[in-house]
């Protein structure tokens, strides 16, 4: 498992959430993304993205205003 980082301040959305997609294509399963983020908006549109895909999300809060959103990807499920 690696862990990816994605720096996404003072970028409004939806910069945050494209910029997370495309970080998260590239990436194989089971490696974390860790997206910082300081618009209210991306934490709440990235994490809804990401559990639609069955994506694990936490939401960290790093400091006044800034928050990391850590996703983990999940398996290709084959059935």
């Amino acid at each position: 498992m690696t862990e990816h980082f994605l720096d996404c301040l003072g970028e409004a959305c939806p910069v945050p959430l494209i910029k997370t997609q495309q970080e998260l294509e590239t990436m194989p399963a089971g490696d974390v993304l860790r997206v910082n983020v300081d618009h209210t908006c991306a934490v709440k549109n990235i994490p809804d993205w990401a559990r639609s895909r069955s994506y694990h999300v936490e939401i960290e809060e790093t400091g006044e205003g800034e928050w990391d959103i850590v996703i983990e990807k999940a398996p290709i499920n084959k059935e």
